[in-house]
């Protein structure tokens, strides 16, 4: 069935060219991720707070090296940009950003995040966010969806720093091991990134 409007995003335009490694203030980079950040990936996962919030935990190298080889494969399938974020000078893995749930028709994409825990409280977080989210809208996406759980105190500071706007509450969304969960929906547009320049 034809569609009576052009795609927001050019499908292939992120299969067509090299997934991009975005510089952040402070000295981070968000940079793909290589098989070799495998090791790092599982020591993350053994976070309560990451296992917490993503509701998965790594039980071996391989395991996280599947992971990996997954957030490598998504740019090349179009279906999420995911990105290690690290320390410009040492390389040390501190955390995730991705753009996930990708709608190339829409412009649309989902943030997720996580820092490892001596990443906390550095403005690693937002800083990485605010990264990916103008690579973004400089790629043509025009709405960036940022969701976590309500009691999620944390992630809910990075999205307002970032100037994503709350937008609601979706109630009993989530499932976790505590039980199910409201999640907070914030959102920014392509036009607050104009108006902001």
């Amino acid at each position: 069935m034809p569609t009576l409007v052009a795609p927001t995003v050019q499908p292939g335009s992120l299969a067509s060219r090299e997934q991009p490694t975005l510089v952040a203030e402070g000295g981070l980079l968000l940079r793909p991720w290589t098989v070799d950040d495998a090791p790092a990936v599982r020591a993350a996962y053994e976070d309560p707070e990451i296992q917490r919030w993503h509701v998965r935990r790594a039980d071996s190298v391989a395991e996280a090296a599947e992971w990996v080889a997954g957030w490598r494969g998504g740019w090349a399938a179009e279906s999420e940009a995911s990105w290690a974020v690290v320390d410009a000078g040492s390389d040390g893995l501190l955390g995730r950003a991705a753009l996930k749930g990708l709608n190339f028709a829409d412009g649309t994409a989902h943030v997720a995040y996580w820092t490892v825990p001596a990443a906390r409280g550095r403005g690693v977080g937002p800083r990485a966010v605010e990264a990916m989210a103008a690579w973004a809208f400089d790629a043509g996406f025009q709405r960036l969806e940022l969701g976590h759980a309500v009691a999620n105190t944390a992630s809910c500071r990075v999205a307002e720093k970032c100037g994503f706007s709350l937008e609601g509450v979706r109630r009993s969304v989530w499932l976790h091991a505590d039980g199910r969960h409201d999640a907070h929906i914030h959102a920014r547009c392509a036009a607050e990134k104009a108006l902001a320049d």
